[in-house]
């Protein structure tokens, strides 16, 4: 995959999935749900108050067909029964529509209608930066708040998963700090430095693990030249591990906003697909993700 746009491309081959948008009463998650519809790459069913809903629908002027709408005004208990469609086969894939992340997850995680797998639950933001004419994987930006070392592993376990089904066969991880050498003051340097022996002596399999390393070391060959650093990721990196949440969400909402290039996202470790997207993110990005779960809930089902 060149550009994040062939998503919609790989989804259609995947064949058409039905989708559970939970709180569907949200603006820029219909619209790219419209367009996905459109495209012939699911079904929709839209759960949430039908009285928004259809206000919504009417003033686009969207054609229904291949959308059922489910009525239920309360967020929480919408997310429950999305949550619960998906879990009873009724739906491929789960979307976060106007609900908040905490109560979806909520959800998600119950013992008795939730997705869990017994794994991590860990977000993956791909980033197309039209600049550097390609695409980065960055993880986790979204759910996971201050992750340990063993969290650390799944999380890049997770992407490392999703990176060879979109047929990056052995991707080159980066772990990233502010700095490229191991100190005790900065413990995100002892993790990196950590996973970097874990991945040569075969813990963390089917990638190049490096780090630390910091951001531009990461992603330029000539910051890596001037700061001397000899790495098989330096400068050509694929996927970028973040130290905790805060600085996975800065940067990816920095390169959102400023790289001004296409973007998608998805939750990996549950029993299906959940499309995980920003509130601000507008409709392309929003069905990018969606082409990008579809094609997961192909690989899956």
């Amino acid at each position: 995959m060149k550009k994040l746009r062939e998503l919609v491309n790989m989804a259609r081959d995947s064949g058409v999935k039905t989708l559970a948008l939970t709180s569907a009463e949200e603006r820029s998650a219909l619209e790219a749900v419209y367009l996905a519809v459109k495209e012939g790459i699911i079904r929709a069913l839209l759960i949430g108050d039908k009285e928004r809903i259809w206000s919504i629908i009417k003033d686009r002027g969207f054609d229904v067909r291949g959308m059922e709408i489910i009525d239920e005004k309360d967020p929480v208990v919408a997310a429950q029964r999305a949550v619960k469609i998906v879990r009873d086969c009724q739906a491929d894939l789960l979307m976060k529509g106007l609900v908040k992340t905490a109560d979806l997850f909520k959800a998600v995680l119950d013992k008795d209608i939730g997705l869990r797998t017994g794994r991590l639950l860990s977000h993956v933001f791909l980033v197309e930066i039209p600049r550097k004419r390609r695409w980065y994987a960055l993880s986790d930006a979204a759910i996971v708040i201050s992750p340990t070392l063993p969290e650390k592993v799944q999380i890049i376990e997770n992407a490392v998963t999703l990176m060879h089904l979109l047929g990056v066969n052995e991707p080159k991880v980066a772990v990233l700090s502010a700095i490229e050498t191991v100190n005790p003051a900065i413990p995100s340097t002892l993790d990196a430095a950590a996973l970097t022996l874990m991945a040569s002596r075969g813990q963390i399999k089917g990638a190049i693990v490096d780090g630390p390393l910091a951001l531009d070391v990461a992603i330029s060959k000539r910051c890596a030249q001037v700061k001397g650093v000899k790495s098989p990721v330096a400068g050509d990196a694929d996927l970028l591990i973040v130290p905790n949440v805060e600085a996975g969400n800065l940067m990816g909402k920095a390169l959102l906003h400023a790289g001004g290039g296409a973007v998608a996202g998805v939750v990996m470790g549950a029993r299906k697909p959940i499309v995980l997207t920003s509130r601000a993110e507008g409709p392309e990005g929003k069905y990018l993700s969606i082409a990008l779960g579809v094609f997961l809930a192909g690989r899956m089902s």
